[in-house]
């Protein structure tokens, strides 16, 4: 992904977590965002739509639990005008694939729980208990990836 890419990333983030959802800035942006798989989606226009990243190996360890073969998808968002268009399905599609190509076998993630209902139609199943991230109530989730082809 060229920095350009990358900044538009960031861009929709910023507009999704930190301004219409309050989260801290300081908070959006980590040292993870550096060596994520970052996907961005856009629009006919080549306009960002929506964006999200993957976490594997060693960086994703501290979000999955150190468990070997398993991503973290995190930090997807899609901007209000583009909601309902299937933007985040296919971020998350996307997401799955760079998945699977580095070897994984599942993907887990940190769902705000208004979404619970969006990533159980993709085939996440919540498990613990529900839990608090930058003040927003989350729970865990995992989809199991079936190998490509």
């Amino acid at each position: 992904m060229d920095p350009a890419d990358r900044e538009a990333c960031f861009a929709v983030r910023k507009e999704v977590f930190v301004v219409e959802q309050g989260v801290p800035q300081d908070l959006e942006y980590d040292a993870y965002d550096a060596v994520a798989v970052h996907v961005l989606a856009v629009g006919g226009d080549g306009e960002p739509l929506g964006a999200g990243r993957l976490l594997h190996g060693e960086r994703a360890a501290a979000k999955t639990g150190g468990e070997p073969g398993v991503g973290s998808l995190g930090r997807l968002a899609v901007l209000k005008a583009a909601r309902g268009l299937g933007v985040g399905v296919a971020l998350v599609r996307g997401i799955e694939e760079a998945a699977r190509a580095l070897g994984l076998t599942a993907v887990d993630l940190h769902a705000q729980t208004h979404a619970l209902g969006f990533y159980e139609r993709l085939g996440y199943v919540a498990y613990g208990p529900e839990f608090p991230d930058a003040g927003i109530a989350h729970r865990a989730m995992r989809r199991e990836l079936r190998p490509a082809g």
